[in-house]
């Protein structure tokens, strides 16, 4: 697989990020309380925390909240957002060097970025981290392909128009290697309904905020745009077209 350069390319797209990627379903954060055992004490690491959404979960929740991120436009974004709260602080770190204490941390939450991680470095690290007993919790909003024509045009202008697509896309784990990474210490999974509204200028900028989306001086980002809004057009219903997703969450110790 080529060079992805995970920690660098979203730099140039923190605003979008920020704006418009998809929160995570309240549905997620029951299931850990009530069939997982976590409450608002647990001390949360954030890991590949990005511009802090999963984050902002966790601090509305009451949890203490350190977000580690080593993309500093996306870590600044976070701490912009979120860093007058006293239960959040940010670090520069990765998910192999966190630089946590050990022991430090009762869960550890993964959302969108476990596909960029070094699965055998992870797991160290991760190991290192939590306490006995404690937990980590992998999670994706995984957009749906199919179902509405909209999904269905929206997979297609992104194979037809994004830059490396084809090598980002369906890197999200599924439930096999999951159980395989957590080895003895799988608890369970889960898998929640989940969506975004969005006007035009809304799918604009969410497409925009991934990471194979050609920007502005690229030469296919005219047409891209330009077919965005014939499908936009198409499919919309009273001004937005629905954006769906599923939200699935792994969840063990990592022994």
């Amino acid at each position: 697989m080529p060079d992805l350069k995970s920690t660098e390319r979203f730099s140039n797209r923190v605003a979008d990020y920020v704006r418009y990627r998809p929160t995570y379903p309240a549905a997620l954060l029951d299931w850990l309380r009530e069939a997982q055992g976590v409450t608002p004490d647990w001390r949360v690491a954030d890991v590949g925390a990005g511009t802090g959404i999963s984050s902002k979960m966790f601090l509305a929740a009451g949890h203490p909240v350190t977000a580690v991120e080593p993309n500093a436009a996306m870590r600044e974004a976070a701490v912009s957002w979120l860093g007058a709260d006293p239960h959040f602080r940010a670090v520069d770190g990765r998910a192999d060097a966190t630089t946590l204490d050990d022991a430090s941390i009762d869960l550890v939450f993964v959302a969108q970025a476990f596909h960029w991680f070094d699965p055998a470095g992870t797991r160290r690290e991760f190991h290192r981290i939590l306490r006995q007993g404690g937990l980590a919790a992998i999670c994706w909003n995984s957009r749906r392909l199919t179902g509405t024509p909209f999904l269905v045009g929206y997979e297609a202008l992104l194979q037809t128009y994004g830059t490396d697509y084809t090598s980002v896309a369906e890197r999200y784990a599924d439930e096999p290697s999951m159980r395989t990474w957590f080895g003895s210490g799988w608890h369970d999974t889960a898998v929640f309904d989940h969506r975004q509204l969005l006007d035009f200028d809304a799918l604009r900028g969410r497409l925009m905020s991934s990471s194979y989306a050609p920007k502005e001086d690229h030469p296919q980002h005219a047409p891209m745009i330009a077919a965005l809004r014939t499908l936009f057009d198409t499919c919309q219903v009273d001004g937005k077209i629905s954006f769906d997703y599923d939200t699935r969450v792994y969840v063990g110790e990592v022994p």
